[in-house]
């Protein structure tokens, strides 16, 4: 059977004839709407079809006028869930069965019910399938027949069930042709505000001076909508030859609708309200992506239809293309400064990171401070470790220097609370914070800047001079450029040190490697007399592994190593010679020393760890008398020494036998 309707059939057999007298269908039976009659649904669309179900229900109900069995009383349609959206009530938990069962099967289902009334009838189930391939039942036609009445053929509803997806479908292509001709004349307009807009934006762009552009724009207004008066108020101090351009005074304005434009950064508009005669505002902001620098203010005549005369987004994005030719305008007078600027910032970042030393950076940072804004004084404050204080690391004020201060002390306080930088013109005259560093140096102007650490304050930068108003407000944008510079350099030599510690650290132990111990004992060798060497093994250690599991193996070796850190000195260096293998390097001491310092070890090694392990021990060391003085030399002794403490039957001290003699 068809898929279209009867007279949808028609027409498609037809030769219609376009109003152009093209002909509508070609020889192949295809029309230039036959895309539109490939359009379909999706199950996604499903749940949001009900609304158009009841319309083709209305629709099909009156294309079926005499059809004494096609009426609202004997026919209902359910969405694709089994949910009623028009038609009579019945059963409708026998209804829901019956979608389910005609959805599944795709075919008509039919069953036998009494009805409310009590009388016996055939309820017909016909299922809605969409047009395309997969042909995916998104509805269902409910027919109701008195058992008196029965219809012997079936195909009856089947058709009767067509022409409803007929009439549906015609609501669907309605509905969607309605979308696109909204979006073609959406599309249109748009298009020819653009093409309006492109004209007024090149004519823009070929100006190259603040003045040329603004009077471009009051042209172009004017020129489109020339019952509109516009005047233009600037928020900088700047004198424009142009009458419409005026000063735009904050203070003198309270809240009207160019003040509230100008502070929030978005159109305002101050409709009339009631009578006739009242004007319509318009304030439009002078923006660019760096700030606010004005206002269009535009009165448009009296009347309720004043707005629509006026297309307010194309004077919108007229007044963004302005702020965008504005602030390029400004940027070209700036250029000679920036370029200057970031010279010296080219030079201090070069010289900057030459250095990986901190005490280098900070000293070398603050000579170039000095001299780059003729400050007097210099001071950079940073956090110490815990975060409790600000510590001075550099400044030219020897009283200061390892200086430190409470968080909340003076403008370094400030800007840690803050984050935001301080410039103060006339420090006896502000009096609002008491500054150490002020007082200290009898200085009148100030500048202080964040070094900020992943968006945190770390640090602070201060310049002072003795004089009041020393630094303009070029110098203090200045400086705010090269503090994160600053801060960049302090942040790569503190991570450098950082590196370079934990790369002659063991992770597990906290004790050094053995690479280091090598460097140290042959920077010794080459300055002392003497120097002794203990070697510590774990005994039994891989049995610990086996017994108690690994995780309680590394407890043991971190619970031996603290041991060893804490029974020796703090010129001692201790480091973990591989495996469960420790290593003690005790510069300036003898065997004997060594040998009281071994024994220490080893006692409480047998009796704090848990469980209980011991340790063997051997000792060597060397001194300036001995024929070859070298780290392989001192090791090889002290190892042999330990593997000799091992066959003796361990937890115990064996001390090399060059010693002893």
């Amino acid at each position: 059977m068809s898929e279209f309707s009867t007279t949808d059939q028609q027409m498609l057999d037809s030769k219609t004839v376009q109003a152009s007298g093209a002909p509508l269908f070609d020889d192949k039976g295809y029309t230039s709407f036959a895309w539109l009659q490939n359009m379909d649904m999706t199950p996604y669309d499903f749940p949001y079809i009900n609304q158009l179900l009841v319309q083709g229900y209305r629709s099909w109900l009156q294309q079926s006028n005499g059809i004494s069995w096609i009426n609202e009383e004997y026919t209902a349609v359910f969405n694709f869930i089994g949910v009623r959206v028009a038609g009579r009530e019945e059963d409708d938990d026998e209804d829901l069965d019956l979608v389910e069962r005609c959805c599944i099967s795709r075919e008509m289902e039919v069953s036998q019910r009494k009805l409310r009334d009590g009388s016996l009838a055939f309820v017909y189930m016909v299922p809605i399938l969409c047009r395309n391939y997969k042909r995916e039942p998104f509805a269902a036609l409910r027919f109701t027949r008195p058992a008196q009445h029965s219809v012997s053929n079936q195909d009856t509803f089947l058709v009767a069930a067509l022409h409803f997806k007929s009439c549906f479908y015609s609501k669907f292509e309605y509905i969607f042709m309605e979308d696109i001709l909204w979006m073609q004349n959406r599309s249109d307009r748009e298009g020819r505000r653009r093409s309006i807009l492109f004209q007024i934006v090149k004519r823009m762009h070929d100006k190259i001076d603040v003045e040329g552009v603004l009077d471009e724009v009051f042209g172009s207004i004017a020129y489109l909508f020339p019952h509109v008066d516009i005047t233009l108020y600037m928020s900088q101090d700047r004198h424009s030859r142009n009458p419409q351009v005026k000063p735009l005074l904050l203070h003198e304005r309270d809240e009207d609708v160019c003040v509230r434009a100008f502070m929030k950064g978005q159109m305002a508009v101050n409709e009339p309200v009631g009578t006739q005669d009242e004007i319509t505002e318009i304030a439009i902001p002078l923006r660019g992506k760096q700030g606010v620098y004005g206002v269009f203010h535009m009165i448009l005549p009296s009347g309720a239809d004043s707005m629509k005369k006026v297309d307010v987004e194309l004077i919108a994005m007229m007044a963004d293309t302005a702020g965008t030719a504005f602030e390029n305008a400004k940027l070209l007078e700036q250029s000679n400064v920036l370029i200057h600027e970031l010279r010296l910032i080219n030079e201090l970042v070069q010289r900057l990171n030459q250095s990986l030393k901190l005490n280098e950076i900070f000293e070398f940072a603050v000579q170039e401070l000095l001299k780059m804004f003729m400050a007097d004084f210099c001071c950079i404050v940073q956090l110490d470790q815990d975060g409790n204080c600000f510590k001075v690391m550099s400044s030219n004020v020897e009283s200061l220097r390892l200086e430190s201060y409470p968080l909340e002390d003076g403008f370094a306080g400030l800007i840690r609370l803050t984050g935001e930088p301080v410039i103060v013109s006339d420090y006896r005259k502000d009096g609002k914070i008491s500054s150490h560093f002020m007082d200290a140096t009898d200085s009148q102007s100030l500048m202080a800047v964040p070094m900020k650490t992943s968006g945190t304050p770390k640090g602070v930068i201060l310049l002072s001079s003795k004089l009041p108003h020393s630094f303009s407000y070029d110098n203090y944008k200045m400086l705010q450029m090269l503090a994160p510079h600053i801060g960049l350099a302090v942040t790569n030599a503190m991570l450098h040190a950082e590196v370079r510690r934990l790369a002659n650290m063991d992770m597990l132990t906290g004790l050094y490697v053995r690479h280091y111990v090598d460097q140290i004992i042959q920077q010794h060798q080459e300055k002392d007399f003497c120097g002794s060497l203990i070697l510590v093994d774990i005994d039994q250690f891989k049995q610990v592994n086996d017994t108690h599991g690994h995780q309680t193996g590394d407890e043991i070796l971190k619970s031996v190593s603290n041991i060893v850190r804490s029974a020796t000195r703090d010129e001692d260096v201790c480091a973990r010679w591989g495996g469960e293998e420790l290593a003690i390097y005790l510069p300036q001491l003898g065997v004997q020393q060594a040998l009281e310092y071994a024994e220490k070890i080893r006692y409480r090694v047998q009796h704090e760890t848990e469980p209980q392990v011991t340790v063997s021990c051997g000792i060597a060391e060397w001194n300036w008398l001995d024929e070859q003085i070298s780290i392989e030399s001192l090791f090889y002794r002290a190892d042999m020494a330990l593997y000799e403490a091992k066959n003796e039957g361990r937890n115990r001290i064996v001390v090399d036998h060059v010693a002893n003699v």
